[in-house]
């Protein structure tokens, strides 16, 4: 597992630096794996350096696809899978390590994509208006997958809230669901962050 200060949605790219020796050897275990998959789950309270942090139960499997080398650290690129919940942490030996259940995958029906289109527009607009006033992490005009289900997930990476948010996004039991909750999310960042 690697308790981190963001966010990993499905079908989202995950640059790292690794440094920390307990995280390289986690790294080392993984690269051993024919799988090369990790844990991600945001950081609830506490530093990603030095460990003793509080994490958050609902994450995303991550899989490595790129690493080398770099000045004074490992550089990786994973990219966000399927969704878990922890079911029990266990002992760090000597990074965090859980056992999870995985969450089931959402379930895309075109019925939603007139709904789907509203709320990415909505997304959109707001990423632009706020971009005006405070620097953003992704760009108003970013692309999406082409598969449905991937590009409402990114839908929901790049929409301009907060990390806490980001977790209950995360949790989403249903498309639906999902999209109610990121167009909620991006109206009260609005509220919160534009002027009147």
């Amino acid at each position: 597992m690697f308790p981190l200060g963001s966010v990993l949605f499905p079908a989202m790219p995950l640059p790292l630096r690794v440094f920390e020796d307990r995280y390289l050897q986690m790294l080392q275990d993984v690269l051993a794996r024919e799988s090369a998959e990790f844990g991600v789950v945001l950081i609830e309270r506490g530093h990603e350096v030095g460990g003793g942090e509080q994490r958050f139960s609902t994450g995303t499997v991550a899989q490595v696809v790129e690493v080398g080398p770099a000045d004074g650290f490992v550089s990786l690129v994973a990219q966000g899978g399927r969704r878990f919940e922890v079911v029990e942490w266990l002992p760090d030996d000597p990074y965090p390590r859980a056992l999870v259940r995985l969450l089931p995958a959402l379930e895309w029906d075109e019925q939603w994509r007139d709904r789907r289109d509203e709320v990415e527009e909505l997304v959109r607009v707001t990423m632009a208006r706020i971009s005006e006033f405070e620097e953003q992490r992704w760009s108003s005009t970013i692309g999406l997958a082409d598969e449905p289900l991937a590009a409402l997930w990114q839908l929901a990476a790049i929409a301009p809230v907060g990390a806490y948010d980001q977790v209950s996004l995360l949790q989403a039991t249903s498309v639906e669901g999902l999209l109610d909750a990121v167009a909620t999310a991006t109206q009260e960042a609005a509220e919160l962050r534009l002027p009147d």
